[in-house]
């Protein structure tokens, strides 16, 4: 059977994912056929205003027109070879994730196939470089309450979330994480002791809230890790690839991590996943060390080198802060708005009441797609390319979707 074969209806799609898949997300009510720039298509016409980005994958605007060309233009060539050979992909995007990082800071480039995969490369490298340095029982990593680093399980262990879905049923975790609070840098001081080995934060928390790190806290852990001679790891999965305004959050801080990991934005709708190292980290990976069948994938570097130039030719990063700061001021004039926090077009919008599955679905419903965290926020992740225009428009949709919804809770 082919693709371009299948006629079903909208009820026979429902009707075959719901008996044949195993359903761990709660489904929106309509059927994805086509995206272009800040749209997304459904089977019957309807035009969708897309405030959710993939889960912030598409940065460079749905289906873009450079990343696809080049996508079909290397599957034509080589889909697959595994990493022994070398390939131009690569080797040509290495050099553009390292120059990006800025001279001399992060030298070299691992890849992986997912945003959980690269945290877990990170948790290894760390803890390889620790106890190769210091002895075997150095491999504790100090994370952040609220934080989010995947659903793989020593991603899963680094999320300090112990009482969520993510760990909950899946116990035990692994060995070697403790949560301190986010923004409280001498929580984080007096949690360090003989046995850590590393620092691991999101500079944005994106599922716990979107809550960015305050310069002194993001600076602050930097004095610790050089202090105790700590692996400092940034979590970029979801706030890299110029979502926050540079394109690493990092950057905007002026703090350079030792380890980093960035996924989503940068691969433009591939699985696509890797960390960014310094020369001393990265060292201790050897032969055999850490590895990946299709990490790195020609085809998927290929696509990610066209996404991240576009990302940098049409200065979307410099477009997310402007844009960015615009929306979130306008958000701030939300009904029953309690606090916008963000930075860039990372945007959470946390209200005064538990409304928010209902404001998404209203929005939905009226063609804007939004996500929600916990009962009370909306988050907001649009493609980089996104206008004032588009943000008027969601507002407005958001607007009533919030007055409706709050009519609902009483």
């Amino acid at each position: 059977m082919q693709l371009k074969d299948v006629n079903l209806t909208k009820e026979q799609i429902v009707e075959y994912t719901e008996k044949y898949m195993i359903e761990t997300y709660p489904r929106m009510p309509f059927v994805a056929v086509k995206a272009k720039d800040m749209y997304i298509y459904d089977s019957e016409g309807n035009a969708y205003l897309d405030f959710y980005g993939g889960i912030a994958v598409n940065n460079a605007g749905n289906c873009n027109e450079k990343v696809v060309a080049t996508l079909q233009a290397q599957v034509g060539q080589i889909m697959h070879t595994f990493n022994y050979p070398y390939s131009i992909p690569q080797a040509v995007l290495s050099k553009l994730l390292v120059e990006q990082t800025g001279q001399g800071k992060l030298t070299k480039c691992f890849y992986q196939s997912s945003g959980s995969e690269a945290n877990e490369a990170a948790i290894k490298l760390a803890r390889k470089w620790s106890t190769d340095k210091y002895g075997p029982n150095r491999f504790y990593g100090l994370t952040a309450l609220k934080g989010f680093h995947g659903r793989t399980y020593g991603a899963a262990s680094a999320t300090g979330q112990p009482e969520s879905v993510i760990q909950v049923g899946f116990k035990p975790m692994l060995e070697g994480f403790k949560y301190i609070e986010y923004n409280n840098l001498k929580a984080w001081e007096d949690a360090i002791d003989e046995n850590t080995a590393f620092i691991m934060v999101e500079p944005v928390q994106g599922e716990g809230g979107v809550r960015p790190g305050t310069q002194e806290f993001i600076q602050g852990l930097r004095d610790l890790a050089d202090k105790h001679d700590l692996a400092l790891i940034f979590d970029e999965v979801q706030t890299g690839a110029g979502r926050t305004g540079t394109f690493w959050a990092w950057q905007g801080f002026g703090v350079a991590p030792d380890i980093m990991s960035f996924a989503k934005g940068t691969g433009g709708g591939v699985p696509f996943g890797g960390i960014l190292a310094n020369d001393d980290k990265a060292a201790a990976f050897g032969p055999g060390a850490h590895g990946t069948t299709y990490g790195g994938s020609i085809m998927c570097c290929a696509a990610a080198l066209a996404q991240c130039q576009e990302i940098i030719d049409r200065k979307l990063p410099a477009n997310a802060e402007k844009v960015g700061a615009y929306f979130r001021d306008k958000l701030a004039t939300l009904p029953h708005i309690k606090e916008v926090r963000g930075k860039g077009l990372l945007v959470g919008a946390e209200f005064d009441f538990p409304g928010a599955a209902a404001i998404k679905k209203i929005g939905i419903a009226n063609k804007l797609l939004t996500t929600a965290i916990g009962t009370s926020i909306i988050r907001m992740v649009p493609p980089l390319i996104v206008t004032e225009a588009d943000c008027d428009k969601a507002f407005d949709i958001l607007k009533a979707a919030v007055e409706e919804a709050y009519k609902q809770t009483k």
